[in-house]
């Protein structure tokens, strides 16, 4: 009983290490997210930064409305990314521990 005590903290520490780690690793990644075919382009860290918005000069003129929907969906675009990315790291990370349905870590 206490070395399987001993095994369970083993990986609990092992977990938090390797969590601490994709969390650094997430933050210096970045997603490009876009919209209305790659006319606005966000540039956004794994920390949901977003760190460069371009726009393309033929979206300038009068349509205000629409430029504001394409820049919002392409923000939108970077952040299911960004989701997309962290899911798939924590899968690496929790592969074969078996938490709970629905269970969500801290990042």
């Amino acid at each position: 009983m206490k070395n399987a005590l001993g095994n369970i903290m083993q990986q609990a520490q092992k977990m938090q290490e390797d969590l601490k780690k994709a969390q650094e690793e997430l933050g210096l990644m970045q997603v490009l997210g876009e919209s209305g075919g790659g006319l606005v382009t966000i540039v956004m860290t794994g920390k949901r930064e977003a760190r460069k918005v371009t726009i393309d000069d033929s979206l300038l003129g009068d349509d205000r409305d629409m430029l504001e929907d394409l820049i919002a969906a392409a923000i939108n675009d970077a952040v299911n990314k960004v989701g997309k990315m962290k899911k798939e790291k924590m899968a690496d990370i929790t592969a074969g521990i078996p938490l709970p349905p629905g269970f969500q870590l801290p990042f």
